[in-house]
C-alpha cells in the first residue's frame, strides 16, 4: 500500500465548527449506513447485558508485594476474555491528570483560527484533525482531535505542540513519560503472564525506541447522534492503548461477541486495550478488539488516548516460543511503519488490518 497524500482529499471542516454552528441536522458525510449505526434502545446498555469490563488493581505490581500473581492472573483473564480491562492505584496522580484535562480543554476552547493553526495532514497525523484515512468516500465520524510524538525524545517536534495554554506543553511531556512507564510495566505483565521472559515483549517491540503517542479527542454535541459515530469501529494498530476517558459522559464501546457493550470508567482508572501487534506478536492468544465511540447530543466528551507503539521499523511476527505444530503462524511479519499506512489511506475499518495479514 503506498504512502499517504500530502493534503486531504477535500477541505476539513472542524466538527467543532458545526456543532457550534446551531444546525439541527448532520451533514451527509457524517451519516452511517443503517448497519452502521449505533442501536441506542437494544442490547448496549450494561445493565441489560450485565457486561462489565474488568477492573484491576495493579499497585501489587507497582510495590512488588505479595499479591502480584493474583493482579498476573487478572490481566490474563482479561486479556483472553476481554482484550480490555481498567486499572486502578496504577500511580499516575490525580493532580496531574486533571491538569491535564484542564489544559487541553481550554486549547480547544480556544478561538477555531488559533487552533487551525496547527492543523496536521495525513503523512504524520501530528497536529489538529478533524479525519483519519484520506478515502474521499470515507464516511466521517462526529469528532476533532490533535495528536502527538512524544516519545523517543527524537520524534518530539515542540513546533507542532501549542503555546497556549502556557503549561499545556510541560503538562504534557510530563503525562506521557508517566503514562509510558506505566505501559512498560503492563507490557512486562502481559509478556510473564504468557510464560515469556518479562522484558521479552519490551525487547522484540524495539526496547528502549518503543515508541509513545497521544491522541486527545474532543466529541462535540451532536444534534442526531442515532446517525453517525464519534469514532467508527476499529482496532488499534500499535501495542496497548492506555485511555484516559471522561468519567462524566459515556461514549466509548467494546465489542464482545456481536454485543457492543458500554465501558463506563471508574474514576481515578485507566482504560487499557491490547492492540494489533500483540495479537500478531502471541499468534492470536491474545486479541484486539474492536470498539467504537457513540455521539452525544446533551454533552461534549472528551478523552485521552496514549498509543505505545512499535519501533517502526522492526518487522514483528509471531513468537517462536508461542508456536507449535499444532499452532503455526498466523501472520506474515511486517513493521510497523508499513502497518500503519493501512489506517493512513483507508481510516478505522474494524479488525480488516490485522486480519490481512493472515498467512495464506
Amino acid at each position: 500500500m503506498g504512502y499517504p497524500a500530502s493534503e486531504w482529499p477535500e477541505p476539513i471542516v472542524p466538527v467543532q465548527s458545526l456543532s457550534n454552528s446551531g444546525i439541527t441536522e448532520i451533514p451527509s458525510k457524517y451519516i452511517k449506513p443503517p448497519i452502521d449505526r449505533p442501536s441506542l434502545d437494544s442490547f448496549e446498555i450494561n445493565s441489560e447485558t450485565d457486561l462489565y469490563i474488568p477492573v484491576i488493581d495493579i499497585s501489587p505490581l507497582i510495590n512488588g508485594s505479595d499479591h502480584t500473581d493474583e493482579a498476573m492472573h487478572a490481566i490474563s483473564h482479561a486479556c483472553k476474555e476481554w482484550g480490555f480491562f481498567q486499572v486502578v492505584n496504577h500511580g499516575v496522580a490525580p493532580d496531574l491528570v486533571q491538569k491535564l484535562r484542564a489544559a487541553w480543554r481550554e486549547f480547544f476552547y480556544l478561538p477555531m483560527e488559533a487552533k487551525k493553526a496547527y492543523a496536521n495532514d495525513p503523512k504524520t497525523y501530528e497536529g489538529y484533525g478533524s479525519r483519519v484515512g484520506v478515502d474521499k468516500e470515507a464516511i466521517l465520524d462526529w469528532g476533532d482531535y490533535f495528536f502527538l510524538y512524544l516519545l523517543p525524545e527524537s520524534t518530539k517536534n515542540l513546533n507542532k505542540w501549542p503555546e497556549l495554554p502556557p503549561n499545556l506543553r510541560e503538562i504534557t511531556e510530563e503525562y506521557g513519560e508517566k503514562v509510558m512507564k506505566l505501559s512498560k510495566m503492563l507490557i512486562k505483565a502481559i509478556s510473564t503472564s504468557l510464560g515469556l521472559d518479562e522484558n521479552y515483549m519490551l525487547r522484540a517491540f524495539g526496547g528502549d525506541n518503543i515508541a509513545g503517542t497521544l491522541r486527545i479527542n474532543y466529541y462535540p454535541k451532536c444534534p442526531q447522534p442515532e446517525l453517525t459515530l464519534g469514532l467508527s469501529p476499529h482496532s488499534d494498530p500499535g501495542l496497548i492503548t492506555v485511555l484516559l476517558a471522561d468519567e462524566h459522559v459515556k461514549g466509548c464501546q467494546v465489542k464482545k461477541g456481536d454485543l457492543w457493550v458500554d465501558i463506563k470508567p471508574k474514576t481515578g482508572a485507566f482504560i487499557v486495550n491490547i492492540a494489533d501487534q500483540i495479537q500478531v506478536l502471541t499468534n492470536a492468544i491474545y486479541k484486539s478488539v474492536e470498539h467504537r465511540v457513540l455521539a452525544n447530543a446533551e454533552s461534549e466528551r472528551f478523552s485521552f488516548a496514549f498509543f505505545c507503539n512499535p519501533k517502526g521499523d522492526m518487522a514483528i511476527g509471531s513468537a517462536p516460543e508461542l508456536v507449535s505444530p499444532l499452532s503455526m503462524p498466523l501472520y506474515e511479519p511486517i513493521t510497523f511503519n508499513e502497518y500503519r499506512l493501512f489506517v493512513r489511506n483507508k481510516g478505522p475499518l474494524g479488525k480488516s488490518q490485522v486480519e490481512s495479514l493472515k498467512a495464506a
